[in-house]
């Protein structure tokens, strides 16, 4: 396979195809993860992107090594998409877990408190 990959100069193509896959199967991740757990699943791509980074300083193959440097990359900015999934979850374009508190409905409450009228 990488004899066939490497005669018709493909391996830049493949790895841009699992790169694009990878990327890809974040976006639903994030979401579903924003949902269940809030921002407390940023720590789940943080320690997946850690090993992922130390999997591929640990590998020999160069294919191995550039998809799991992919991943881990990929997993470094789902920590800074989780907060913006939480701004469109807050701005109303996804869906709230009914089951969850958010941080800005107690500061809406607080902002809707008049003061009393002398």
């Amino acid at each position: 396979m990488i004899d066939f990959l490497t005669t018709y100069h493909l391996q830049g193509l493949l790895l841009g195809l699992c790169s694009f896959l990878i990327i890809g199967i974040f976006h639903p991740i994030v979401i579903k993860g924003e949902y269940r757990y809030g921002q407390r699943f940023k720590w789940f791509f943080l320690l997946v992107g850690i090993a992922l980074c130390v999997g591929s300083l640990s590998v020999k193959s160069m294919w191995l090594s550039a998809l799991l440097g992919v991943g881990a990359f990929s997993n470094f900015w789902g920590i800074k998409e989780m907060g913006e999934q939480q701004e469109r979850v807050r701005k109303g374009w996804f869906p709230r877990n009914p089951r969850r508190t958010y941080y800005w409905d107690d500061k809406d409450q607080d902002s809707n408190v008049n003061p009393t009228e002398d």
